[in-house]
């Protein structure tokens, strides 16, 4: 009786549970696609790029062409621009992945602290990546001219400025970068100095920092964006 009732009931209502089905569907999938992924550039093969998603093997996909869901915009002799969720990001061979397709925004970033108390991590410099630690106490992003070289900023079209060093007074470089990165967060037009030494760091100073709210709890900074 019971069978028969479950039988009957599942045979009448069978349409009425689709929408129910899809709609459940959909909300355990959501999460899956508003997570942020991870693209790299692994390689030029010919016209295509290498993409490697999520660390995944790589895959070489032409312009025009997608790999779970990144899109192919150009292929260069060394760089690779790609679409994901309406975002373009340019991808260079031999840096680290990039984060894009976050749903958030990309308006929050989590840091925690090393052994020493200090934030230190990686991000991008005008799509460059760099080594970076938090520095509260200085101004603006400072920028050693060895990394500058590297990461191929035009600093010499800066202003010059003079800065007093433990040798003395020398001469470096205000600029402007395009962007700074750091996790899923990027922000534009960030004033720097790229001093004539080198650093073992890019300290990320105030001229970033006042871009955001900091709250930091034990060995834990949050960065909130706050425009």
């Amino acid at each position: 009786m019971q069978r028969t009732f479950w039988h009957l009931h599942l045979t009448m209502k069978k349409h009425h549970f689709r929408p129910a089905i899809a709609l459940l569907a959909a909300l355990l999938l959501a999460p899956l696609f508003a997570r942020a992924q991870t693209v790299a550039l692994g390689g030029i093969l010919g016209a295509k790029a290498l993409l490697i998603v999520n660390n995944s093997a790589p895959k070489g996909v032409g312009t025009g062409e997608s790999h779970q869901g990144v899109k192919v915009v150009s292929v260069g002799k060394d760089e690779a621009v790609v679409e994901i969720a309406g975002s373009r990001r340019t991808l260079h061979l031999g840096e680290a992945p990039v984060s894009v397709g976050s749903k958030s925004g990309g308006r929050r970033v989590v840091l925690t602290a090393d052994s020493r108390g200090h934030f230190v991590n990686s991000g991008t410099i005008n799509g460059s990546t760099m080594q970076y630690m938090v520095d509260t106490g200085a101004s603006t992003v400072a920028i050693g001219r060895p990394d500058a070289d590297r990461m191929g900023l035009n600093y010499l079209a800066g202003q010059p400025v003079r800065m007093s060093t433990a040798n003395g007074i020398t001469q470096g470089w205000r600029m402007k970068l395009d962007s700074v990165r750091i996790g899923d967060v990027e922000v534009f037009g960030i004033e720097a100095i790229v001093t004539p030494q080198s650093m073992p760091f890019v300290l990320l100073g105030n001229s970033f920092l006042t871009e955001f709210q900091m709250t930091r709890t034990n060995d834990q900074m949050v960065l909130e964006k706050r425009h």
